[in-house]
């Protein structure tokens, strides 16, 4: 397929060829839920952390002694009916990653890519050149293109982009390197370069290794049959002749 192809001040230039199983490709709903769930849950801190009865400090000393007093039997102060003391079952070292394949994970950002251009959010740019160091040459530079809410993806980060764009709080700008299904779902538009979508389209498009079916398991081959040890003919009898 072919997508356009523009330039600042939102002119087109052109077109540029892209692979259809990576922009063209079916939307699968389950697998970019599923995907995006295990994104936010893997970057979930888990940093709660509380402490059981052995790792409260203090305890050591019997309250009271075993019989006598009618009081309860107890060994410690620390114990989890007391005030101060340890949680029962405490949440500690917790982990909410979910594990996902590269295969779905490629799959799911084919999918987003794809529904992308069906809804007509991605726009592609030949070059993304700002001139100063400036807030006010990014956003003239982004309102010749009709943009207000981007996400720009680019192969090289200039360091004019990322002073230019820091404080804009709807413009984020990646490479390559750094996309995500989550970013790529929350914006508006996706505004990336023709350099960045030729990287994306061979990070993502199916190679040969996913399109050809499974390699048969490789058989050793029949191991020559062991031979026989060669017995030595009878000699003849050992009586001389006369």
């Amino acid at each position: 397929m072919e997508l356009a192809l523009h330039k600042a001040g939102n002119k087109q230039t052109g077109q540029v060829t892209v692979a259809d199983d990576v922009f063209a490709a079916e939307y699968n709903e389950a697998l970019v839920h599923q995907v995006l769930t295990s994104y936010l849950s893997t970057g979930r801190s888990a940093s709660r952390s509380l402490k059981n009865r052995a790792a409260v400090r203090g305890g050591g000393k019997k309250p009271w002694r075993q019989k006598g007093l009618g009081r309860a039997r107890a060994g410690t102060t620390r114990g989890p009916l007391w005030r101060g003391g340890g949680v029962t079952f405490p949440n500690n070292e917790r982990t909410f990653a979910r594990k996902i394949n590269k295969k779905m994970y490629r799959g799911a950002l084919r999918s987003i890519f794809s529904e992308l251009v069906r809804q007509e959010r991605l726009l592609c740019i030949d070059q993304l050149i700002v001139g100063e160091t400036k807030t006010k040459a990014a956003l003239q530079l982004l309102a010749g293109l009709g943009l207000e809410e981007v996400l720009i993806i680019t192969d090289t980060i200039s360091d004019e982009l990322r002073l230019a764009t820091r404080n804009l709080t709807r413009v984020a700008v990646i490479n390559t390197q750094e996309i995500d299904p989550y970013s790529l779902i929350g914006f508006d538009r996706v505004l990336i370069t023709a350099g960045a979508l030729a990287q994306v389209e061979q990070w993502l498009c199916r190679s040969a290794v996913d399109k050809a079916p499974d390699a048969a398991v490789a058989t050793p081959e029949a191991e020559p049959k062991g031979t026989e040890v060669a017995t030595p003919e009878a000699e003849p009898g050992g009586a001389d002749d006369e």
